[in-house]
């Protein structure tokens, strides 16, 4: 076996590889594009990855969906038993009972057969607080890189804190990872340009970001190829630019679909009470409808609406690798220059206590205006600052600082872009084990075992 590491830059695409970005243009020559699938949504692409399957197979619809069973939506859940097919260690370790893996946070983390694995797992408090923290198995893991690396930046890792220095903290969790067990495969996610790119677009001010996220990649390559590691540089989706955001569940609101429960004077989404809702993801939505009676319908209304690129009816989600049980009865797509709201609110004064804070879990959708601070509060530091003074001392305390203006965010994915070089990419330091110029999603799986069990 030759053992190999995974660094998966997301958002990172053959476009974005330049003058800026030296160490990783060293390995571009031998590079391929990959053919992304629907939905280019991390949890998505990540399961494909790890499985060679399509959604249909292995059940990750996107970074969240209805569960119909509990009758409640549900973002970012990170049990790997939610992956519905055999996995890459699973198929690895068949062929060579001494193979072994380690995952750097890589999603569906927990409750995993993996050998190493860590991932963010925030300690949340009766009292309310949000401490930022990991999860690690083994747990020693967890106690000895907060104390050797100081306590995993949650802060800088999603939000509007976000910076270079949460996959720098990844990186040397990987290092040390390799230093300490030397597993076969070493996956790690390295999710700074991701953020960066939502904020500003792929056309924004970008050049610092990529010079960062080089210089991290650079590090890392040179580490394991000192180590005697084959290396792989890959990338979930390419983010492009958008100016238009589209609320479906507003929409379907005004059309009488929407059920509204109204808790002290706020609206919250009652999906059980829903005719129809939107579950939106990036540029993805999954429309659940209680009473096929009404997919018709439903389907006319987007099909008319600016925005929307195309309607999934059950022969569309086949025909996208999306049939599964966990698809919404329609799935849109966006055009390029638009994504999806969660919004179901019509009055910003009604909007629901979480829309205004970084909560990935309560939000009945994804939401990327949690990676900027509202422009309306007049001195949003000190706002920040006093409310973590009050955590200090112990007060329950709620940190409101997102904005509920859509039209600030400038990047998104989800959709198949529409040219090659804008996707994403699968690079090697083994470029002889490459053929074409491009591949399926669904071929990483058998090419990262190339990696390890080809010469």
């Amino acid at each position: 076996m030759k053992r190999t590491v995974v660094l998966n830059v997301v958002g990172l695409t053959r476009s974005l590889i330049g003058e800026y970005t030296p160490h990783l243009r060293s390995l571009l020559s031998g590079g391929v594009n990959i053919k992304a699938i629907t939905p280019a949504v991390t949890c998505t692409v990540q399961s494909t990855y790890l499985t060679g399957k399509l959604p249909s197979q292995h059940g990750i619809v996107a970074n969240g969906w209805y569960f119909r069973d509990l009758g409640e939506v549900w973002f970012w859940r990170q049990s790997n038993q939610l992956v519905q097919s055999e996995k890459i260690w699973h198929v690895a370790k068949q062929r060579d009972s001494s193979f072994t893996c380690a995952n750097n946070f890589w999603w569906y983390n927990m409750v995993t057969d993996v050998d190493w694995s860590v991932t963010p797992r925030p300690i949340y408090c009766a009292d309310g607080r949000k401490l930022p923290d990991c999860y690690s198995s083994p747990p020693e893991l967890r106690e000895k890189f907060n104390r050797q690396f100081g306590q995993f930046p949650l802060f800088k890792f999603w939000g509007p804190g976000t910076s270079i220095v949460s996959s720098e903290w990844i990186a040397k969790a990987a290092m040390a990872i390799e230093e300490m067990f030397q597993p076969t495969l070493n996956l790690v996610y390295l999710p700074h340009l991701d953020y960066v790119l939502q904020r500003v677009g792929p056309k924004g001010d970008i050049q610092r970001d990529l010079s960062e996220i080089d210089k991290l990649c650079g590090k890392l390559i040179e580490f394991f190829r000192e180590k005697k590691c084959r290396v792989i540089v890959l990338s979930e989706y390419g983010i492009t630019p958008v100016k238009r955001a589209i609320h479906p569940n507003l929409i379907l609101r005004r059309a009488g679909f929407i059920g509204l429960k109204l808790d002290l004077g706020r609206e919250y989404l009652d999906p059980g009470q829903c005719r129809a809702f939107s579950v939106s993801d990036h540029q993805i939505a999954h429309i659940y409808i209680k009473n096929r009676a009404d997919i018709p319908e439903v389907k006319r209304l987007f099909e008319k609406e600016p925005g929307v690129g195309q309607v999934l009816d059950d022969e569309g989600k086949k025909a996208h690798g999306l049939d599964h049980l966990r698809s919404g009865e329609l799935v849109l797509i966006s055009e390029s220059d638009s994504w999806f709201t969660y919004y179901f609110w019509k009055d910003d004064e009604k909007a629901p206590d979480y829309a205004r804070t970084v909560n990935i879990h309560a939000k009945p959708g994804y939401d990327p205006c949690e990676l900027f601070i509202d422009p309306a509060i007049p001195f949003p530091k000190g706002k920040i600052a006093w409310t973590l003074f009050k955590k200090v001392l112990g007060f329950r305390y709620s940190l409101e600082v997102t904005p509920l203006d859509a039209a600030m965010v400038k990047g998104s994915h989800g959709r198949v872009t529409d040219h090659a070089d804008e996707g994403p990419i699968f690079m090697a330091s083994e470029p002889t084990l490459l053929g074409g110029s491009s591949i399926n999603a669904t071929d990483v799986f058998d090419l990262l075992l190339d990696h390890v069990f080809c010469d």
